[in-house]
């Protein structure tokens, strides 16, 4: 399939999908104009019941660019009611002793298999997804190692936890000992980091650090249903005073609908890290009711838009960034936007991309280019081995695309 594919290439079936859907009440949702608030619930963190009908209906329909994300899916290795979990005891990122890769793939696995489950009904990946979920809750008790194990709390908390979220109900998963694992093994480091951040200066770690950890604190808060979590997560979003807060991940505001994202000035790899890490954070938000997207007149959008127009070879603004580092916030500056990895391609564009300008009707030139490059976005395996692959849970054009 071409890369440049419209939304909709085949009319009729996408009428006949869209009827289905309206038809089993989801209509509100499927064209961007639900009341956000009517989505809080279950399963509510980067997706509802709702955008599961739209998923399938899509599907079935052979609509586009829904069937191409699906076909993306069926062909990753992930994906297959064949994969073998591999739980461990202790989960070491950094340092010594580095067994993460294991965590990351059975994560990534478990949910491409509840996708699959929840489109096709598949029972044989639905029971996969729900093995590996309970043989990692049954055996997991540490994550630990250097001061990476921040960012595997948070990046595999959320993950898992949403995964958590789409299984909950199905037949022989057992939630509430999930649930135990995430509130006894990674929450305490999300609230740790967020709290100390490592015992350095407040400023010292990348937006990216804090990003993943709010991820966990707020999805976790939704699977154990701890209104006391999201209301943390959501609180330090707006007024934390790490770099994951949105005024300090965003610092600056440009001219031209422009916002200069934190990490611009260190890498456009990251820096897309940080499009998906908020976009996550922000949808999962959304699905229970709290419009963080709109924060501080769309703050984040523009955000987006800067990054895309960069990462599409144009030239934005820069303003000089300081920041405080190490333990004494020692200064350091950013002169100049930063060209390595510039142009990478990470899952992160259609989730914001698809509530900016679908469910809002926000112009998003750049991000609308962005998504044209990459779609149909895959998932972890697609992106190659390393962690930086698996950092989102991708596939969002089959989970986020929405009509206009």
């Amino acid at each position: 399939m071409s890369a440049r594919t419209p939304v909709v290439t085949r009319r009729g079936a996408l009428k006949t999908a869209l009827n289905t859907v309206l038809a089993a009440g989801a209509g509100a949702a499927l064209l961007g104009r639900a009341d956000p608030a009517a989505a809080a619930g279950h399963p509510g963190l980067l997706h509802t019941q709702a955008d599961f009908d739209r998923m399938r209906s899509m599907v079935n329909a052979g609509a586009q660019p829904w069937k191409a994300g699906w076909d993306r899916l069926v062909a990753n290795s992930h994906s297959q009611s064949t994969w073998t979990p591999n739980p461990q005891a202790t989960i070491v990122r950094g340092g010594d002793g580095q067994n993460y890769g294991i965590l990351y793939n059975d994560i990534h696995a478990a949910y491409q298999n509840a996708l699959r489950w929840k489109v096709s009904g598949s029972t044989a990946h639905g029971d996969k997804a729900r093995d590996i979920l309970n043989a990692w809750s049954g055996t997991l008790t540490t994550v630990t190692g250097n001061a990476d194990r921040f960012l595997a709390a948070g990046i595999y908390g959320y993950q898992f936890a949403n995964v958590a979220e789409i299984m909950r109900g199905y037949g022989g998963f057992d939630l509430a000992r999930f649930q135990r694992m995430m509130l006894n093994v990674f929450h305490p480091l999300n609230e740790g980091f967020l709290t100390s951040h490592n015992g350095a200066c407040i400023t010292n770690y990348w937006a990216n650090w804090d990003l993943c950890n709010m991820n966990s604190i707020l999805a976790i808060g939704v699977l154990c249903d701890r209104q006391d979590l999201i209301d943390r997560a959501v609180t330090y979003f707006k007024t934390g005073a790490g770099n994951g807060s949105i005024m300090h991940a965003i610092p600056f505001l440009h001219s031209g609908g422009l916002a200069q994202w934190q990490e611009s000035g260190r890498d456009q790899g990251h820096t897309m890290m940080g499009v998906g890490q908020m976009g996550a954070f922000c949808e999962m938000a959304w699905n229970q009711g709290i419009d963080l997207y709109g924060y501080d007149g769309n703050r984040f959008a523009k955000a987006c838009e800067y990054i895309a127009r960069y990462n599409l070879s144009e030239d934005v603004p820069f303003t000089a960034y300081t920041w405080g580092t190490g333990q004494n916030c020692a200064q350091q500056t950013h002169t100049a936007i930063s060209a390595a990895s510039r142009g990478e391609v990470r899952p992160v564009w259609e989730t914001v991309y698809n509530h900016y300008a679908v469910r809002r009707g926000l112009a998003m030139p750049y991000s609308a280019a962005f998504v044209a490059k990459v779609r149909p976005e895959g998932g972890g395996g697609d992106y190659g081995p390393n962690s930086g692959g698996f950092d989102q849970l991708g596939f969002g054009t089959l989970t986020h695309a929405r009509v206009r």
